[in-house]
């Protein structure tokens, strides 16, 4: 152990070298800007349809004054309707077709590999065409869509996976008002089938020149322009709107925040960035329409802010400036200037928002095409956290030496402690070794992204723990068990041990990679340092400690992790508390003022997380774990007494409740603090990293330190638990298998090398997810293998309270279960918190009618 101190240590100093060359640089604001290859047109265009097709950019269409004259000067609209293409970020422009009429300021939308352009108006007044235009072999194809109900322009849309949504508009150029319905249509139909479904009227002023937004599945509509006449006076007058509006299929129109100030006609639709965060550049606050007959070409042009407004928060920040350069002659040669334009649509191109063309003044069009980069803000890290969180790795090495120096070469000793761990310890262990960086993070963020109706689920390991206490227990601890498994064996076959230990190693080994991977991306945002020195430390010093030390290191690291996590959280609280105007007071009455504290959902619906829902998912979620797995159970066992192992599942369930407080407290008060500081949010955040980035950003020197350490130890805990019992188990219940002689002092040399194997496979993997960039396939993977878990727990509890169940009938009921489960899960919207209780049930009525109805297997099964 003392020579992996050193190598250790100098790793913790690379990284800390690392964070602090790295400094502080952070980006002026979210977006990094530049531009493409200017539009093949002198003037440029206004009100053009653009999209993406066969990883094209196309740009169509549109309006223009050309040779600079102004309509005071005379000048007169010209109607475009060619397709001009670029293929690359650095190529030219080329034309590649025409539209099927000169076109202009319609809804235009990407969909798979087409643009999508609908309505729009030209010399002749506005239309009801729609078609699709797609790029192929150098050419633009069209294929028509179902006309519009009504001709309409000036409209906004936007697509949300298949379903593209259009709201407001005009439908003739004379028209004195706007509209105030809007229609969706399902692109995924066939061509035959695709019809126009009218949306129903939204609430708020008729209008046009608004903003379309799509974030999680919901329709956004912001701003615009209401236009209208007085009595006796046929002159058309226009409002400039703040009034926004959400739109959530099947359940109708709904009220949310108003905008700082109009933003009418801004490029839409408004790009939708994280989980939660939707952008619109620029608009037309109305702050010089009353004036541009007298300001002409002096026109100072339009808004250049960035707006962003968050769906969880309900709120508006402002989250950056579009890039306005104004050369001395922009008065006479706008071009030679960068603007903030209007009409115009935004595209998403190659992780790029673009932005085409576009009006930058009165009757002045741009060539220019616009690109916004997101840029994620540098660390706020400092010297004095990276102290601290030295410090913290120090003591993990300090308790790590001093239990090797009092731990015996045996088998005993390293998967049981040799039974002298105290109770208290042994609970503390229990509660760190469930509660993983995931934790850490994804409960605050769901208390801040909802309520307080998955608080429940937590509280049921109090009405578990008496059962597990009263029928498991005994069993476990009378069977003198290593394994948990072994009781399988006992009870119905070594196939069946086989099985169910079989079943736990594939999960857990799945699971390493990801419970150490994904932490450490947050660490890795958070502290500044690179991913894979997170990675490479956290597995290194952890498996060194779990395998010199054993379950006694572990232990005893978890009882100190669990202090240094819930006193960063705690403190957390407190910080986020005192930075608010009234305190705690604030967030528990602006909190339950707004339903943030809802406990139950009161329904029936079997496919949401409802009270009994919970209740009955909760309930089986906590007997699973708490019963066949042998990351908890193996701690029941390492106590000296059958009552201090009870007392250490009691410590476990009480300490569950002030920690879930914590959580949920933090996440709540996290949602007033960013409500009433909404710029101080990353816009381009996902929900999960709304507490960690609090904690980089805003939380003082030292106190981020000692969160992080948190967000260490509880990464840190869930790997040396999953590494131990992984361990546990393939020496006691495989390696006997291939080495039947072996002695204990073999056994024991095995289970630490393998501990050392199973650290460099699970940073392996972690460092294999890296270079994927993307989880997702093995996010699919864990969850088909967790399907498991809850046939495991099916197989024990029918092995205590079912005598009739034997071995064939067991087997039967878990691979039906198992089935089963992945059959309702990819098929059913049945909430996920019943897949335990479905799993549990199927696998003992399976079982237990199997039994009945066939032989037992043989015991040398």
């Amino acid at each position: 152990m003392k020579k992996l101190i050193l190598p250790l240590l100098l790793l913790l100093g690379m990284s800390l070298r690392s964070t602090v060359s790295q400094g502080q640089e952070r980006p002026s604001d979210y977006f990094s800007w530049q531009q493409l290859p200017v539009l093949p047109d002198a003037w440029g265009f206004a009100g053009a349809f653009a999209g993406v097709s066969n990883n094209a950019l196309l740009v169509a269409g549109g309006a223009n004054f050309p040779d600079g004259g102004a309509p005071w000067n005379g000048g007169v609209k010209q109607w475009h309707d060619q397709v001009w293409v670029l293929e690359k970020a650095d190529g030219q422009w080329k034309q590649a077709g025409k539209l099927p009429m000169a076109l202009g300021y319609g809804v235009s939308a990407t969909w798979r590999d087409a643009l999508v352009c609908v309505g729009g108006s030209n010399k002749d007044g506005h239309t009801t065409k729609a078609f699709l235009l797609r790029y192929t072999n150098g050419q633009v194809q069209t294929e028509s869509l179902p006309d519009l109900p009504v001709a309409n322009a000036n409209a906004c849309g936007a697509i949300d996976g298949d379903v593209l949504y259009i709201a407001g508009g005009t439908a003739a150029p004379a028209d004195t008002t706007a509209d105030k319905y809007g229609w969706s249509i399902d692109l995924s139909q066939p061509a035959a089938s695709r019809r126009w479904q009218t949306l129903p009227p939204f609430p708020g002023p008729a209008r046009m020149l608004a903003v379309a937004g799509i974030q999680q599945h919901q329709f956004y509509l912001f701003s615009g322009v209401h236009t209208y006449t007085l009595p006796g006076d046929a002159t058309i007058h226009r409002r400039f709107l703040t009034d926004a509006w959400r739109y959530e299929p099947g359940k109708g129109w709904h009220s949310i925040a108003s905008l700082p100030h109009s933003v009418a006609a801004a490029p839409t639709p408004a790009f939708a960035t994280g989980q939660s965060q939707l952008q619109i550049f620029g608009g037309d606050d109305g702050r010089y329409f009353d004036q541009a007959g007298q300001l002409k070409e002096q026109h100072p042009g339009f808004s250049n802010q960035v707006l962003g407004y968050n769906t969880i928060t309900d709120s508006w920040a402002v989250t950056g400036q579009m890039p306005v350069q104004k050369a001395a002659d922009s008065v006479t040669n706008p071009n030679g200037s960068t603007w903030a334009p209007v009409t115009t649509p935004t595209v998403v191109w190659q992780g790029k928002l673009v932005i085409p063309g576009g009006e930058v003044r009165p009757a002045t069009r741009t060539p220019r095409v616009l690109t916004a980069t997101p840029t994620q803000p540098g660390s706020a890290f400092r010297l004095t956290d990276w102290l601290v969180v030295g410090l913290y790795f120090l003591l993990v090495i300090g308790i790590s030496v001093a239990v090797t120096r009092n731990m015996q070469s045996t088998t005993s000793d390293f998967f049981l402690g040799g039974g002298k761990i105290p109770w208290w310890a042994a609970g503390l262990s229990i509660f760190g070794s469930k509660l993983s960086a995931l934790t850490f993070i994804a409960i605050p963020a769901k208390a801040y992204a909802t309520d307080w109706v998955y608080f429940l689920n937590n509280m049921m390991i109090v009405v578990v723990a008496p059962l597990i206490v009263y029928f498991y227990l005994p069993y476990f601890r009378k069977l003198k068990l290593t394994s948990v498994y072994e009781y399988l064996a006992i009870r119905f076959s070594p196939g069946v041990k086989l099985l169910g230990s079989l079943t736990f190693l594939v999960f857990q080994i799945s699971r390493l990679g990801i419970v150490i991977y994904l932490p450490a991306l947050v660490l890795s945002a958070v502290t500044g340092v690179n991913i894979i020195i997170c990675i490479v430390a956290t597995s290194a010093i952890t498996t060194a400690y779990s395998a010199s030390g054993g379950i006694e290191a572990v232990i005893w690291t978890e009882v100190m992790q669990v202090g240094v996590l819930l006193g960063g959280a705690l403190l957390s609280l407190v910080f986020i508390s005192r930075s608010l105007d009234g305190g705690f007071g604030q967030v528990f009455t602006e909190a339950a003022a707004n339903g943030k504290f809802r406990l139950a959902m009161l329904q029936w619906d079997i496919t949401q997380p409802v009270l009994w829902v919970i209740f009955v998912g909760g309930f089986l979620t906590q007997l699973v774990t708490y019963s066949s797995d042998q990351v908890v159970v193996q701690r029941y066992l390492t106590t000296s007494t059958e009552k201090e192992a009870r007392q250490s599942i009691y410590t476990n369930a009480l300490l569950v409740i002030p920690a879930s407080l914590i959580f949920f407290l933090v996440g709540t008060a996290l949602w007033v603090y960013f409500r009433h500081h909404p710029a101080e949010l990353n816009p381009h955040g996902n929900t999960d990293d709304v507490f960690p980035w609090y904690i980089s950003q805003q939380l003082p020197s030292g106190l981020a330190g000692l969160v992080i350490a948190g967000l260490f130890a509880a990464t840190m805990s869930t790997i040396s638990s999953s590494m131990n019992a992984i361990a546990t188990v393939v020496t006691t219940d495989f390696y006997p298998l291939f080495r039947p002689t072996a002695d204990d002092r073999q056994r024991f040399v095995f289970a630490r090398r393998i501990t050392v194997l199973l650290g460099v496979l699970g940073c392996g993997i972690a460092l294999y997810l890296v270079s994927l960039h993307n989880t997702s396939i093995w996010d699919q993977y864990l969850k088909i293998i967790g399907l498991f878990g809850g046939c495991l727990a099916g197989m024990f509890l029918a092995g205590i309270f079912f005598p009739k169940v034997n071995a064939r009938g067991i087997i039967i009921g878990f691979t039906i279960s198992a089935v089963s489960l992945y059959f309702v899960q990819r098929y059913s919207s049945i909430n996920f918190f019943l897949y335990p209780a479905v799993a549990v049930v199927i696998c003992v009525v399976t079982g237990y009618f199997a039994s009945l109805t066939g032989s037992n297997l043989k015991r040398e099964l």
